[in-house]
């Protein structure tokens, strides 16, 4: 073997021993006695050993991100997507943002894919290597309320937030109380111009008042949410209610949210299509009407999704 091709070999090996913490003076003394099939076994084993543990950080990555499912930009359709100018659907997968704290607010109606291009986004991000955090706002308003109790709520502010991209889904789709909402606005606090935060809602900024129930709190984190995100309209019709009009689906989730005491659940049942009204009808009786302690919120009470 010829100076340059061991030369560029040993500096090969060098390298991954350097990602694998190992001291530069024992790959010396291994470098000085080895011949090149040595190093090259060597140089084998050190490459397997580094794709096994990155292979095991994006699994570790992908269950701390805690996606409600998997989702990929791999035949997204953009075209009732409304993009800033001068922005578009290949910077927004490139996730350049992430190297400047940028964030999106993703606004439209139901069913018009928010939450799966955030999921992508996130998905694509675990792959990258990336640490992510997907939460549903209501249920991590829940969570963190239960940490306060506790008394564990900066441990769980901590995790909530431990990552390069923070994903709040569904903001606005249930009612947060103020406590709840001084809550969410310390995570939006964290996430400025430290992390990406994406934020999927049907509820335009005008009445973010409402949703968390203080004027003033919900001016101070749109402040923090737009200085450096991009607003993104989701227009068109639901795709979940073409492809259920269009029969591409047997099957569909119910998902109906229960409120008892300001403490709300999110539903899911897989069922076929002949059992749907009946779980509807199912979902009213249950709610009790009028003066019952319960009550079925989102969207009338009831959604459907292929």
């Amino acid at each position: 073997m010829g100076r340059s091709a061991r030369s560029s070999l040993d500096g090969e090996l060098a390298a991954n021993a350097r990602r694998l913490f190992i001291s530069g003076d024992v790959v010396r003394g291994f470098l000085d006695g080895a011949t090149a099939a040595e190093v090259r076994a060597a140089n084998r084993l050190l490459s397997a050993e580094l794709e096994s543990r990155d292979v095991h950080r994006r699994e570790r990555l992908m269950r701390r991100a805690r996606f409600p499912q998997v989702k990929s930009f791999e035949g997204y359709d953009y075209s009732q997507v409304a993009f800033p100018d001068g922005y578009g659907p290949a910077d927004l997968e490139s996730l350049s943002f992430l190297d400047t704290a940028e964030g999106f607010v993703f606004h439209g109606r139901t069913g018009r894919g928010k939450t799966h291009l955030a999921t992508a986004m996130g998905v694509r991000a675990v792959s990258m290597g990336r640490p992510v955090r997907f939460h549903s706002t209501a249920r991590l308003v829940m969570q963190l309320e239960r940490a306060r109790a506790d008394g564990k709520l900066d441990g769980a502010l901590r995790d909530a937030t431990n990552a390069d991209l923070v994903i709040l889904d569904e903001f606005g789709y249930v009612p947060i109380d103020v406590a709840g909402a001084r809550l969410l606005f310390q995570v939006v606090s964290d996430c400025y111009e430290r992390r990406s935060l994406v934020i999927t809602t049907n509820i335009e900024f005008g009445k973010w008042g409402t949703v968390l129930g203080d004027d003033k709190l919900a001016a101070a984190m749109i402040d923090r949410v737009v200085h450096h995100s991009r607003l993104v309209e989701f227009n068109g019709t639901s795709h979940r209610m073409d492809q259920a009009k269009c029969g591409k689906s047997t099957e569909r989730t119910v998902d109906f949210y229960l409120t008892e005491c300001n403490l709300t659940e999110r539903n899911s049942i897989h069922i076929s299509d002949a059992q749907v009204k009946r779980l509807v009808k199912s979902c009213f009786r249950f709610g009790g009407g009028t003066g019952s302690p319960y009550q079925t919120m989102a969207f009338g009470g009831w959604r459907v999704f292929p």
